[in-house]
């Protein structure tokens, strides 16, 4: 099986940092694209940033300049930096992750999420 676990979340005040990480375990073949996330209360979940396996990002415009998406291949595990929190970034962040597992085939597998919340 695979799983994907996160943490880093949390309550920051406006302008603030917060790190998120996600690391898959299991039996791994290949991981290709990992991505982040996220879920506002009442709105659809939106995707927030992709890495592929080569580095190449893409960032939601309404984060770029202020979050960064990275991954370290040998530890299986993404990361996403975020500065210059707003209020609106409040929501349940979620891991994604596009692999390939011994006897479980090709698929998309998702973590439990973890939240963030940005208030004074």
């Amino acid at each position: 099986q695979v799983q994907l676990l996160e943490s880093g979340g949390g309550l920051v005040q406006p302008g603030g940092s917060l790190r998120l990480s996600c690391a898959a375990s299991g039996s791994i073949f290949s991981l290709n694209a990992m991505g982040w996330y996220r879920q506002a209360p009442g709105k659809q979940r939106e995707l927030v940033a992709v890495i592929s396996s080569g580095g190449s990002t893409n960032y939601a415009d309404s984060v770029k300049g202020r979050f960064t998406i990275s991954r370290d291949n040998g530890k299986n595990t993404v990361y996403l930096q975020m500065n210059r929190l707003k209020p609106e970034d409040t929501a349940v962040y979620y891991c994604n992750a596009d692999l390939s597992g011994y006897g479980l085939g090709r698929g998309v597998y998702w973590g439990q999420g973890t939240q963030v919340t940005v208030s004074s």
